[in-house]
């Protein structure tokens, strides 16, 4: 499972943070008044467990929060952290505790896994309120609300009655309605209904009703992508760029960006394809309930023809999000229904004040991550305690309103070992909870201030900030060395820690995007994209040897190394990224030098544009199919200064390219909220980030495709990657306990990923964190801080020293 982290990379985990805990007597030391300053990359102001979706602000709900699951050095659970468990790691043995114990039970002839989870009776949050088993309920019910959009993906889990709840219907009720919408869908919008029909006149006329709603939303995101992607070429279709902004007159541009409509050359008049005039001059535009009727123009068909077209990158999900959407609006109606609906989950249950049980149907891998690594959430503060009562089916929110909950986003609450003070000026001021079960933190007071990557070293140096985690590269060694008296990374100013970072840097293509025809999917598109990710991919080993030296290393499959799933050099199979070229040839031999690599990959970046149906002449490319384009842009945060490990990929590819006519345009703003804005959006083209990892590698969240942006699951798909094959072998994955097996399939996932040409990976690094030597007592610092062990796991009994 992996999380995007913001401005070195970010979006977010599928399970709410996992915070290790270490066994020890409560803290009963002296309280350290003088503020530990943490040097942080910029916040987002998501700090809800829920909605957190960038690695710095879910640190920040961490901080004030706990969750349920407790792991040791090497990622391994630890089942019984009431009374603790002892591990050994690089031949020191650790004790560990934590909030609660863990069992699971699979039971093969029932088909059924139980986890079973015990907190202990003694937690409270921060406000003085215990923390119980309904925390733990209100939790559940709000991941696996219907309308949830944040980033856990517990409803995904197959938990005994999530998808009676989420949809309030029977398992029978579920699968009529889903085989009714499949026929009115296979009977067509034409069809006249009749007594003899298996389903009422209502049923299909809100059937299409719901498809002409989904069918709209797609042409809305393709106005969208007309405006944001396509603007400069407004004038050529006879539009006013600067009108863009109305949006009747983008929904104008876009009928006739998509061929559905036509501009009088005057750019007064508007013609549909059915032959319909808006006056554009006179201020009529037309709607987007208009923009459908001339796409049904053109499609008489409907829907089912608009999709077999490719009309849109999104529009092959229309009549299966019209089916699932009709069952959870006539399902509930059913009269076998009663009208009650579905009340509850009933593989969640609460057992006891302080213990729940959750059943799911057969075997998951990737579950107890999802269902035991919540973080545990305040009912009373995040919902409303008038609106719980467990045995009435009432779980302290109304189904559907998340009002409560959202508004407290930005100000979070929790039983962690510091409480949320307030962010104000770009710094996030902790004070500790004396509430903590592990006793009261020793330091008073923490602030997380956001710093720019080039300020953190000398910020540690000079005073301003007490720890932070720069970029882990040659020129920071040297800056890092050179503080300190002895020449070496740590000294007697500053100490380093360096560990494996959990994840891996790497370059991503947007396939809704970047795509020949409008059909991300096809042969043609997937050539484009590889051409672009061949001429990335050779200058990978100069680039990240440049910046990071021995500290990281150039990988070649879209995970981090420190997976036990990643592909070894000496696997069967095991090849370069992006190495052969269109006709499957290798690209490079053994006795090439440098530029003759530069040379070849070039070479075979020409076959990929021919085969995308570039038109290529004399080594050079002329001309770009439909649908395609002769530039694109990459969307890099690297603080407008180009420091970052994989600029330099960036300009040597930009230079070659352009040596053959393609002209990819760097876009490296002071601000890279602009680069996540995009990604959000689903409108960028390629970007540059970098992936966090969580201890399973299970790939639901990234690659599925009911998770690309836009497509109301994780919006952590913002590959737009969408391969039947790639998700059926996800949930395979998924339902095994065979590590050797889940890894072959996990193989098989990542070559299909590399065969979209949608994700180079790039480096795997060394995470750099940096302490002050004379204002933080690091001997108080974890021992043996490892990749799944940080220097935060044990923040309650960390010490700095007073100021003078």
């Amino acid at each position: 499972m992996r999380k995007l982290l913001k401005r070195a990379a970010a979006l977010a985990l599928a399970v709410l943070m996992i915070v290790p805990t270490l066994a020890g007597c409560k803290n009963t030391g002296k309280k350290l008044t003088t503020p530990l300053v943490v040097g942080y990359s910029a916040f987002s102001q998501k700090f809800s467990p829920f909605f957190a979706k960038t690695s710095y602000d879910q640190d920040v709900a961490s901080m004030v929060s706990i969750s349920l699951m407790t792991t040791d050095r090497s990622g391994a659970t630890i089942y019984n952290a009431i009374k603790g468990e002892t591990t050994e790691y690089n031949g020191t043995k650790y004790t560990y505790t934590g909030p609660a114990d863990i069992a699971v039970n699979f039971d093969k002839d029932a088909n059924v896994t139980t986890y079973t989870i015990k907190m202990r009776d003694d937690l409270k949050f921060s406000d003085g309120e215990k923390v119980t088993a309904d925390d733990i309920i209100f939790t559940y019910y709000v991941l696996a609300d219907p309308t949830y959009d944040g980033s856990s993906t517990l409803y995904s889990t197959p938990i005994i009655g999530m998808q009676n709840y989420r949809t309030q219907t029977s398992d029978e009720v579920y699968a009529k309605y889903q085989d009714m919408g499949k026929k009115i869908l296979a009977a067509g919008e034409d069809h006249a209904w009749s007594s003899s029909d298996a389903w009422t006149e209502e049923q299909q006329k809100g059937f299409w009703e719901i498809v002409d709603a989904q069918w709209s939303a797609d042409l809305q995101a393709i106005v969208d992508t007309c405006v944001s992607d396509y603007a400069s070429a407004a004038s050529d279709l006879g539009f006013d760029p600067e009108k863009l902004e109305d949006a009747g007159y983008a929904v104008a541009f876009g009928m006739a960006g998509w061929g559905f409509a036509v501009m009088s050359e005057d750019g007064k008049t508007l013609t549909g394809a059915s032959g319909k005039t808006w006056d554009i001059a006179g201020g009529t535009y037309p709607t987007i309930e208009d923009y459908l009727a001339e796409v049904k123009t053109v499609y008489p068909g409907g829907v089912v023809d608009y999709v077999a077209a490719g009309e849109s990158p999104d529009s092959v999900d229309i009549p299966t999000n019209s089916v699932d959407t009709f069952i959870s609006t006539y399902g509930p109606k059913d009269e076998s229904m009663n009208g009650a609906g579905v009340p509850n989950i009933s593989g969640i249950k609460k057992t006891g004040d302080y213990s729940v049980e959750v059943k799911t149907t057969g075997y998951d891998a990737s579950a107890i991550y999802q269902i035991c690594g919540i973080t545990v959430a305040p009912m009373h503060y995040y919902g409303d305690k008038a609106k719980y009562d467990y045995d009435n089916n009432k779980f302290g929110f109304v189904c559907g309103v998340f009002s409560p909950v959202i508004v407290k986003t930005t100000v979070p609450m929790g039983a962690g070992a510091y409480k949320f003070v307030k962010y104000e000026n770009k710094t996030v001021y902790f004070e500790a909870n004396d509430n903590f079960y592990k006793g009261a933190p020793k330091i008073q007071n923490i602030q997380f201030k956001e710093t720019a990557d080039s300020d953190k070293v000398p910020g540690v140096y000079n005073g301003t900030i007490d720890v932070s985690d720069p970029a882990g590269s040659t020129q920071t060694m040297k800056e890092i060395q050179g503080y300190n008296s002895n020449g070496e990374v740590t000294g007697d100013t500053i100490t380093t820690s360096m560990v494996d970072f959990l994840g891996y840097g790497y370059i991503g293509i947007n396939a809704n995007t970047v795509n020949v025809g409008g059909d991300p999917a096809s042969e043609a598109s997937k050539n484009l994209r590889k051409a672009f990710m061949t001429v990335l991919a050779v200058y990978r080993d100069v680039s990240i040897d440049s910046y990071y030296g021995e500290l990281a290393d150039v990988i070649n499959y879209p995970i981090s190394s420190t997976s036990w799933a990643a592909p070894q050099k000496s696997d069967d199979g095991y090849r370069l990224a992006y190495s052969v070229d269109a006709k499957g040839n290798d690209i490079y031999t053994s006795d090439m030098n440098a530029d003759a690599k530069y040379d070849a990959a070039l070479k075979a970046a020409l076959t990929f544009f021919e085969a995308a149906g570039y038109t290529v002449s004399d080594g050079k490319v002329t001309a770009a199919p439909a649908g395609a384009k002769m530039e694109y842009e990459i969307i890099i945060g690297a603080d407008g200064e180009g420091n970052h490990p994989s600029f330099g990929i960036l300009t040597n590819a930009k230079a070659a390219l352009e040596k053959i006519g393609i002209t990819l345009t760097i876009n490296d703003p002071a601000d890279s909220n602009i680069m996540w804005d995009k990604i959000e959006a689903g409108t960028q083209e390629m970007w540059v980030a970098a992936w966090g990892a969580t201890i399973d590698p299970d790939m639901y969240q990234v690659y599925h495709s009911s998770n690309i942006v836009g497509k109301g699951g994780t919006d952590s798909n913002s590959y737009a990657i969408a391969d039947a094959d790639l998700d059926a072998k996800i949930m395979d994955a998924r339902t095994s306990d065979d590590q050797s097996y889940r890894k072959s399939v996990y193989k098989e996932c990542l070559n299909i990923i590399m065969d979209w040409g949608v994700e180079l990976p790039v480096y795997q690094r060394k995470n750099f964190v940096i302490f002050s030597t004379s204002r933080v007592n690091v001997d108080t610092l974890p021992k043996d801080i490892t990749t799944y062990y940080g220097w935060m796991s044990e923040i309650e009994t960390l010490e700095n020293y007073e100021a003078k």
